[in-house]
């Protein structure tokens, strides 16, 4: 009897829509706060980590944008930010408000680049998404969390603070508002007057 060699399927894995994984994609002003604070409490890097939650959320910074921010881009003096958008963006100079500038101001080293590691190479965005995703379940998120999310957050609290939808576009570094509508069409706001009860 002849022996048949076994017969292997190949079967392509299929990365499930993010709504299986979680209700939205962002999060709300007080979840993001509870981020911070459960990253401040993590480990030996707690400032670091929070820090970086909190620039990557009030400034709309991808993974990529946070992990290659170099202090040159930083003027703590007049509390700006030069933000270098990746994926074709638009750079833009960003304000620096009390908390960030608090954040800031003890990060500061001998190397040009913001958030390091503890041997002093820059961090990566693989790190990044570990310690958001960490920080997450510290937190007690109802759902995973990744590091886009907090750019998606910030989308989503200007556009319910009503900044126009080109002013958001600029500030998140998008060239096509189609890109930026999305927040805006998430703004519980724009509906506040259909029912006069």
């Amino acid at each position: 009897m002849a022996e048949v060699a076994p017969t292997t399927v190949n079967r392509t894995l299929r990365r499930l829509p993010n709504s299986a994984y979680r209700q939205r994609e962002y999060l709300t002003e007080a979840e993001v706060d509870r981020l911070i604070e459960a990253a401040r409490k993590r480990g030996r890097n707690g400032a670091r980590d929070a820090a970086a939650i909190l620039l990557a959320y009030r400034h709309g910074l991808r993974a990529q944008e946070l992990c290659q921010l170099r202090w040159a881009q930083i003027d703590l003096k007049h509390g700006r930010l030069h933000v270098n958008r990746v994926k074709g963006g638009i750079e833009s100079v960003h304000p620096l408000h009390g908390p960030e500038l608090r954040a800031l101001r003890p990060l500061q080293g001998t190397g040009p680049y913001v958030f390091v590691t503890e041997a002093g190479t820059p961090v990566t965005t693989a790190w990044f998404l570990r310690m958001v995703q960490r920080t997450g379940v510290a937190a007690k998120m109802p759902f995973p969390v990744h590091p886009h999310m907090l750019r998606h957050s910030t989308g989503y609290k200007l556009a319910n603070q009503g900044e126009d939808t080109r002013s958001l576009a600029h500030y998140l570094g998008h060239r096509n508002l189609q890109s930026t509508a999305r927040y805006t069409a998430l703004a519980p706001a724009r509906f506040a007057g259909f029912w006069k009860d």
